[in-house]
């Protein structure tokens, strides 16, 4: 055994002198002892069993096949990785402990792609431990468990809470405004799902007959999407509630069948009101019916007793009107268009926003007769 000078400490399991610098002390544990039992070692049989890093034997990485989400804690998160090599890397930088006594630490690694489900993670740390630098590395493999996460399985089983329909008032709904919709429904869940909500998914969309139907994953999101519908298309919303089950507490679960009912008229429909003041087109169906007079070019709205739905009859929509030759300008009331059917001149009433200069004008031939349309 040694007897050298220094501190006037000795390494209580080789019994070496300790070389410790004297304005060292060592921090001092319950009954005035050290903290670190190994703290009173010399360097030698310190770093004999030292290990920078605790590292697992093995990491295994839970991921959905379908979405690419991650399991984390008890909870599925949306990562929407493909290539799990960044999250095997986050997994294994959370998994490594590092040595308390290690300053200045340092870490690289280098994934290696085994198979299909394993990649080999090999990382290097560096640092300073008693003033000396160290060094270590480790190579954990991670192994990547595809299955099938809460939402897509759901998604997979048809599970759904609440039913959208979007129907028309006394007509059909078309082509534009069922797609429409469904991209409005498919806006809001993207939105619910970018604040990582993952209960926000539509099962299926069917197209019907009738118009659009669409399954929602809860309530309150079918609720929110026929809103949004009718928002934009205009109409209205009702609800009709079906018990279909209870839950484990004896409550009752309702799906609930949400109907966005839109307005009978649409933007650029031509309607006759038969008050004798002559067809409308209609130029919007939010809150009260709007349009313009055909013969005068006078602003329309409905009352508010008759709101979006006056009784009317339809005559037209702007996409069947033609353009035609404008002929002759009578007076304040009335002009000289060609027939867009027989070439015969005829004389229609002259609304104001017709331009006197013009050579043509877009025309619409109904039951009613001729009317000269606003421009687009």
């Amino acid at each position: 055994m040694s007897t050298g000078s220094g501190s006037g400490e000795f390494c209580p399991r080789c019994g070496d002198a300790i070389e410790r610098p004297p304005d060292v002390e060592l921090p001092g544990g319950p009954g005035g002892g050290p903290a670190d039992p190994d703290a009173v070692l010399c360097d030698d049989c310190y770093f004999e069993e030292f290990d920078l890093v605790d590292a697992p034997d093995r990491i295994e990485v839970r991921v959905c096949s379908q979405c690419g989400a991650v399991h984390r804690g008890n909870r599925w998160v949306d990562v929407g990785a493909r290539d799990y090599t960044d999250i095997a890397v986050e997994e294994t930088a959370d998994r490594l402990a590092v040595h308390v006594d290690a300053r200045e630490v340092d870490w690289g690694v280098e994934p290696e792609q085994v198979d299909e489900n394993t990649i080999r993670m090999h990382c290097l740390f560096t640092g300073v431990v008693r003033e000396a630098p160290v060094s270590e590395e480790v190579t954990v493999p991670v192994y990547v468990a595809r299955e099938t996460c809460d939402r897509c399985g759901r998604i997979a089983g048809d599970y759904y809470a609440a039913i959208v329909q979007v129907r028309g008032t006394d007509r059909t709904p078309t082509d534009a405004e069922n797609d429409r919709a469904v991209e409005i429904a498919e806006e809001y869940i993207a939105e619910r799902e970018a604040t990582g909500d993952r209960n926000a998914f539509i099962t299926e969309t069917t197209r019907t007959d009738d118009g659009v139907d669409m399954k929602i994953s809860t309530n309150q999101m079918g609720q929110g999407i026929a809103q949004h519908v009718v928002r934009e298309l205009g109409g209205s919303v009702s609800e009709a509630p079906t018990l279909v089950t209870e839950d484990g507490d004896g409550n009752e679960v309702y799906r609930v069948t949400f109907t966005a009912r839109l307005p009978p008229y649409t933007p650029g429909d031509v309607i006759d009101l038969g008050d004798g003041d002559g067809p409308v087109l209609v130029t919007s169906a939010h809150g009260n019916l709007k349009g313009r007079r055909l013969e005068t070019g006078e602003r329309y709205e409905a009352d508010f007793e008759e709101g979006i739905a006056p009784d009317a009859r339809k005559l037209g929509e702007r996409d069947d009107a033609e353009r035609t030759t404008l002929v002759a300008v009578e007076d304040d009331h009335a002009v000289q268009v060609l027939d867009p059917d027989t070439f015969e001149s005829k004389t229609v009433p002259r609304p104001e926003y017709l331009d006197p200069d013009a050579d043509e004008v877009p025309v619409l031939k109904h039951r009613n007769g001729l009317h000269v349309l606003p421009e687009e």
